[in-house]
């Protein structure tokens, strides 16, 4: 049996380790929460992530490590010396935990992505401001996720407003994208090279949180999924990638331009679970330890809805056929993702009647405010 170590033991360490389950894989997982939600289901080191010995005694009794979210200190992963048996591995970790060095990585592959500046002083936020014009977007170069660590710049006032509050910081400053749609590629990558990815997933976003994802649709356009799918490889070959990689994107003017990258299992990919003949989750999986990738085929017209806060009435939503429910065994509180429901439709016309089934059953505050496009 292969042991797997995971570094995070939040809901998409869950995930993984209830797939882990059937693929015969003993997980062990690392978190300084004593509540996590993997460790419910696994036997958890409780540690902060930079504690050297915990992570020696994690790397000492499994095969393989692996992590479930990008923030995890690269400076402790690269103290650990683990080599390969870390996928994905350190370099990429160095890149995808700093904004201004994704962006540039873009760049420096020729990767499209809107105009960008980087700021370490009000001086540079006043030159790079009279460059791009409002509105536009200032960020924490590090550790902001959800929503955290930025401003929208609209006028003068928004950016004295933003300088107060982020200019602690290392900072950059992305010119504002007029988009049509977010949407994301998630592929996975062998250790042998082997690529596959899934359909792109249409994404929709309030208050700067994941509320929705949507394919089925977004998948329509097949020169937008052969420009995503070459990106992400080229991103992956980069770092001699191994296990499930993102790229987010936004499509503006009817062409992609490319957000930030996550080397992990993501949100807008949990559908995969219910609608894919095999899900990022066991893919996953499967690269870390060697085996087999998995077919990455959708057999169904999908919606992933994210439960923000707290969990709305199961009895309710389980009266629609297609509905699956995940619930992470979370403390309810108020901004925090606590579980999520996917929504199956056989073809358009089910997936159609079950929403408006769902809809007319959710607790409305669940629900959230689904552009036509994802319907």
């Amino acid at each position: 049996m292969t042991a797997l170590g995971i570094i995070g033991g939040g809901q998409l360490a869950r995930m993984l380790v209830l797939k882990a389950a059937e693929l015969g894989i003993r997980c062990t997982v690392l978190d300084p929460k004593a509540d996590a939600g993997a460790g419910q289901l696994a036997p958890q080191i409780v540690a902060d992530y930079d504690d050297e010995t915990a992570l020696q005694q994690l790397l000492q009794s499994v095969d393989v490590l692996t992590y479930d979210f990008e923030n995890v200190p690269a400076a402790a992963l690269s103290s650990l010396q683990a080599g390969e048996r870390l996928a994905p591995g350190v370099e990429v970790l160095h890149v995808a935990q700093d904004r201004l060095l994704e962006k540039r990585l873009f760049r420096e592959l020729g990767i499209a992505v809107g105009d960008f500046f980087a700021v370490n002083s009000r001086t540079d936020l006043l030159a790079a401001i009279d460059q791009s014009g409002y509105p536009a977007v200032l960020k924490t170069r590090r550790l902001g996720y959800d929503g955290k660590g930025q401003a929208v710049l609209r006028g003068q006032e928004d950016l004295e407003r933003a300088w107060q509050q982020l200019g602690d910081h290392d900072l950059i400053l992305e010119a504002f994208i007029d988009y049509q749609f977010e949407c994301s590629i998630i592929g996975v990558r062998s250790r042998a090279g082997e690529m596959r990815c899934y359909p792109l997933s249409r994404n929709h976003h309030e208050q700067g949180i994941l509320r929705a994802s949507r394919i089925g649709l977004a998948a329509a356009d097949a020169g937008l999924q052969r420009q995503a799918e070459r990106w992400l490889q080229q991103i992956a070959e980069q770092f001699n990638y191994v296990g499930v990689l993102t790229l987010e994107l936004f499509v503006s003017d009817g062409r992609l331009l490319a957000n930030e990258i996550a080397p992990r299992v993501h949100n807008s990919g949990h559908w995969s679970i219910d609608a894919a003949d095999c899900c990022q989750f066991e893919n996953h999986l499967r690269a870390v330890t060697d085996l087999p990738l998995g077919p990455v085929t959708v057999s169904a017209e999908a919606l992933m809805i994210n439960f923000i806060g707290d969990l709305p009435e199961v009895r309710r939503w389980l009266q629609v056929p297609g509905l699956h429910w995940h619930d992470y065994g979370k403390q309810p509180r108020a901004g925090r993702k606590v579980g999520h429901a996917t929504l199956c439709g056989a073809d358009r016309a089910q997936f159609s009647e079950r929403l408006a089934l769902l809809e007319s059953l959710a607790d409305g505050e669940a629900m959230p405010s689904l552009p036509a496009s994802m319907r």
